[in-house]
Order: structure tokens, then C-alpha cells, then sequence
């Protein structure tokens, strides 16, 4: 998978683990479907982890297991929607067609696999941004990643700052939150957990 190998280009090799064709039986037992191979590849070679330090994906064996993790997601969304059934135009699983969670973010973003053909390698992801309409992205998991990741790599060294907060903070000021890592550009990298 060359979307897989770019990467391991930008996280470095992956942490050694042994994972078992086993490992996604139940989960995808639950789902009723096979999961998208570039996410279940990714998984199995790097693990439960946060993808710089912002994007947070799950495996089945992992120290918070995906399944556990889909299960709550589903029941909070599902009990949400179905009070507001007209202002959200997904369903969740197990209803047919439902989104299938895989994650979240630390700007409160949830992901989901949208199930919207029969081959889970041409599913889609939806986004259910918070407090705002959800996005829908016609890429797959892997294309997803490297997208999210370039985009925190790819801004400028200032983002993050309030514009108008800008105009009070001295050069050096910002240049400290810049090195401390709190403002500008994240660096590629996988933590596990």
C-alpha cells in the first residue's frame, strides 16, 4: 500500500507487535461487515495510539479495544439522533447503513467509516465536527491520516493564536510557544498507547 508506506515515511517504523487474524473477528462480527483493509493494516502494525498528538484510533486488543470503544460512541450518538432524527442526516450502527466509529479528536471531532457500498475499502469517512454539520471525505482511512497529518504539519508557525491576541505578544513571547510546541506546525508521529 504506497498511502501505507508514506506513513511509516512520516512515523517511523512501527512498534514491533504480533497481531492475530483473530484480533478483528468479534469486531467485525458486531459491525456485520469486514472493516476498510488500509485501516485494519494500519492497526495491526501500530496499535491504539494518538496520531500527532491529536487524532486518537483504536484496536480491537488495544488498551482501550475498539469494540468497547465502538459500542459507547454508537448508543450516545444513536440515543442523540434519534431525538433529533430530522437535524442529522446519518444514522448510527446498527441501524442499516449506520456510521461505524473508529475515533475521535482532541478538537472534539468524532470519525466514522460510513458504510455506503458493499466493498468496506470504498467506504467513505464522515466527520461529526462538534457543534457544527458533519464532512464527509470520499478517501480512504490511510489518505485520510495523511491528509490530517499534512494539514497540522502545513500551517504557519503562528496558528493556533488568536489573531487578535497576536498584536499583545512580543516576538519572543510567540517564539517561545512556537519551540514549546504549543502554536505553529505539529511534527508527523505516532505515540502508542
Amino acid at each position: 500500500m504506497a498511502g501505507m508506506d508514506d506513513l511509516v515515511r512520516l512515523f517511523g517504523p512501527p512498534p514491533v507487535r504480533t497481531p492475530s487474524p483473530d484480533d478483528w473477528a468479534e469486531v467485525e462480527r458486531h459491525v456485520g461487515s469486514a472493516l476498510p483493509a488500509d485501516f485494519k493494516a494500519f492497526l495491526d502494525a501500530y496499535g491504539t495510539g494518538s496520531i500527532c498528538g491529536e487524532l486518537v484510533v483504536f484496536h480491537p486488543r488495544g488498551s482501550s479495544p475498539l469494540l468497547d470503544r465502538m459500542r459507547q460512541i454508537h448508543d450516545s450518538f444513536g440515543r442523540s439522533w434519534r431525538r433529533e432524527a430530522d437535524a442529522y442526516p446519518f444514522r448510527f450502527h446498527p441501524d442499516p447503513g449506520g456510521l461505524i466509529s473508529w475515533g475521535y479528536d482532541h478538537s472534539g471531532d468524532e470519525h466514522f467509516f460510513w458504510p455506503c457500498d458493499s466493498d468496506p475499502d470504498r467506504w467513505k469517512i464522515v466527520t461529526n465536527i462538534n457543534g457544527a454539520e458533519p464532512e464527509v471525505f470520499e478517501k480512504s482511512f490511510v489518505d485520510f491520516v495523511l491528509d490530517f497529518v499534512m494539514r497540522l504539519r502545513d500551517v504557519d508557525q503562528y496558528h493556533g493564536i488568536d489573531p487578535d491576541t497576536l498584536e499583545f505578544l512580543e516576538p519572543e513571547d510567540l517564539d517561545e510557544l512556537v519551540e514549546r510546541g504549543e502554536i505553529g506546525p505539529v511534527e508527523p508521529s505516532f505515540e502508542p498507547f
